[in-house]
């Protein structure tokens, strides 16, 4: 299994857009989520400030890492993988791409935000460097109100995360 992990292009937003639908199904189904909104075409993420990675395997997007650029802030927004590509490294992969490229363009550290009893979320993150913290920032205090906005907290807690860097390189 040939996978490269490479930058987003235009020609990707379609696959993104499903990957992260389906990904959201499994969430859905595990959370007994009886609303929950649609993904936004991937161009929209392409638009946002920061960057998309794809991992593409043997010719086909089977998942993506979006990470946000937002005052200072390095931040992953959104990790999806295929349901029928998981379990193969592919999640962990897309992070440590994340964490290198955000190394890459001098952040010290990259935050998130995630299910603290999802076994794919706050429990994977931390096998990949995060650990817990309180949201300090006015942008990791407004991903609060915006979770709460779209009514993310009612299936569980949510927590922030975030994992060291290091030096970022010269």
């Amino acid at each position: 299994m040939t996978t490269i992990i490479r930058s987003a292009r235009s020609c990707d937003a379609d696959a993104v857009e499903r990957i992260e639908n389906d990904a959201d199904q499994l969430l859905i189904d595990h959370l007994h989520a009886d609303v929950w909104a649609p993904a936004a075409h991937g161009s929209a993420r392409l638009a946002e400030s920061g960057f998309l990675l794809v991992a593409e395997v043997e010719g086909e997007i089977a998942g993506f890492v979006h990470v946000l650029e937002v005052d200072g802030t390095c931040h992953l927004e959104q990790l999806s993988v295929r349901p029928v590509s998981s379990r193969r490294g592919l999640g962990r992969a897309l992070v440590e791409a994340a964490k290198n490229r955000a190394r890459e363009r001098g952040y010290d550290r990259i935050s998130l935000r995630t299910y603290a009893d999802v076994p794919w979320n706050a429990p994977f993150y931390a096998t990949v460097g995060f650990l817990e913290e309180e949201p300090a920032t006015p942008f990791h205090r407004s991903l609060i109100e915006a979770e709460a906005q779209h009514g993310l907290d009612r299936y569980g807690r949510r927590v922030q995360m975030s994992a060291p860097l290091g030096n970022p390189r010269p």
